[in-house]
């Protein structure tokens, strides 16, 4: 495996230091300064943004499909109906960038359109039948009426928290040019009540104050529900996620099975091939020289059995390679005993299964260790190293743990990022925890899957 170990150790890890923006300590708790607070602000233009937005959205989706649902009977309706959905999909669009630029959230685009043919009508047809378009015309309908309480939810807390909070510097306003003593809380024909003493001034002020801190975490609220929104109705469908990843998955599959195949061919070649061909030629020169110095020829013989001995070594180390007999015929724990007896470093295993899994699966599991401890051996620089394998419901996992030198990362083009997309092929999970000086923790999670039973 050519996985770095003890190289560039720490770049783009999440530990907080002194230079990290993250784990600055500020003086003022978060809940009074998140009214001066440049996310505050851009959550409040957010909200700010949607009603006109909203406004436009929702007439032109519901313009554009009642024209071409009332032109159906014509052939008109079609195209209309599809210009409709594209733009929706375009607003969509400036949805997730206007949320990515303001609420920092990043949603990804929803699936393209699939076009089977060149053509208008295939481009509508596929426009029809893509449920990204239909989500994108649902999110035009519902964010409207969530935009406008939205609006009015925030800009009232916002007004009035800030117009109360100020009160003490502006309600000489009302005596000297209103014709009133403050603000009037209630009057009728004999009683008024008005805000103009200090008490009452300051009790004002504090009850602003209360207002202005809680209108970022209500605005925050607010722009959650928008955030889920533009999540669930502008991003990819959970379905066409899935879809994406089972295709990545798959060109994984077919091209580790083509490495795969590329490599016992090229061991063949150079190996056990070569040596039967050598060792053929030696048994054609034995067999010329067996009357004329039946001596020599004996030691030819003698030579052509030691290659013989070593060819048929180098196809069992490739037939293990392939898939080793004792995982077959004893399981996992018998194979990786047998795989960490040949490790350069001690190590102890220990595999906690009541049941064996399906083949796939554990021939998957016996080279991932296979080659996590090869890794131990050519890197680690370790004195010892442990392998556990358990069951926690359906997933099997495994952990390889040495006391090496650490500093091991998932970089790509390194032996774990390439064992890690093998894992993530069935729906695998690989974590490495491998910190500057060790001990460096390798854990593989699999899905648990069982043999069916014969018919």
């Amino acid at each position: 495996m050519a996985t770095e170990y003890g190289q560039g150790y720490g770049l783009g890890s999440g530990s907080g230091h002194a230079g990290d923006p993250g784990a600055r300590r500020h003086l003022l708790p978060a809940w009074l300064r998140a009214p001066f607070e440049g996310r505050s602000w851009r959550e409040y233009g957010y909200v700010l943004l949607s009603l006109p937005l909203g406004v436009l959205f929702f007439t032109y989706a519901v313009t554009m499909v009642s024209l071409g649902a009332g032109l159906l009977v014509t052939f008109l309706g079609v195209p209309v109906l599809a210009a409709g959905l594209a733009g929706c999909r375009g607003l969509g669009a400036l949805e997730r960038a206007r949320a990515r630029a303001l609420l920092g959230l990043r949603v990804d685009e929803p699936e393209p359109l699939r076009v089977r043919k060149p053509g208008a009508m295939a481009w509508m047809g596929a426009v029809l039948k893509s449920g990204a378009s239909w989500r994108s015309l649902l999110y035009a309908v519902v964010q409207f009426p969530w935009a406008v309480f939205s609006f009015c939810v925030a800009v009232t807390f916002w007004s009035v928290g800030w117009t109360m909070l100020t009160y003490p510097l502006w309600f000489w306003v009302f005596p000297a040019y209103a014709g009133q003593d403050g603000i009037q809380l209630y009057g009728d024909g004999t009683h008024q009540v008005y805000l103009d003493n200090p008490f009452e001034v300051t009790v004002t002020a504090l009850a602003g104050l209360l207002v202005t801190l809680a209108t970022p975490w209500i605005v925050r609220a607010l722009t959650a529900v928008d955030g889920l929104l533009v999540y669930g109705l502008l991003g990819p469908s959970p379905l066409a996620t899935r879809v994406v990843e089972l295709e990545s998955d798959r060109g994984v599959v077919v091209d580790t099975a083509a490495a795969d195949l590329r490599r016992i061919e090229r061991d063949l070649h150079d190996g056990a091939q070569a040596r039967l061909v050598g060792l053929a030629m030696d048994l054609g020169l034995a067999k010329e020289k067996l009357r004329e110095d039946p001596h020599a020829a004996a030691r030819m013989v003698d030579d052509a059995h030691g290659e013989v001995k070593t060819a048929l070594q180098e196809l069992r180390d490739l037939a293990r390679g392939i898939h080793p007999a004792v995982l077959t015929d004893r399981g996992l724990d018998a194979a990786l005993s047998s795989v960490a007896s040949r490790c350069t470093v001690p190590v102890t295993v220990t595999v906690d299964l009541t049941e064996r899994p399906a083949a796939a699966i554990e021939g998957i599991a016996y080279f991932t260790v296979s080659e996590l401890l090869q890794n131990v051996s050519k890197h680690a620089r370790a004195a010892s190293a442990a392998v556990d394998v358990w069951r926690a419901e359906d997933r099997l996992l495994l952990q390889v743990v040495d006391n090496g030198v650490g500093g091991a990362r998932v970089s790509p083009g390194s032996g774990l990022a390439g064992l890690a997309e093998r894992l993530g092929a069935v729906d695998g999970v690989l974590v490495v925890d491998s910190p500057p000086g060790g001990p460096t923790r390798v854990t593989a999670e699999l899905p648990w899957r069982t043999e069916p039973l014969p018919r």
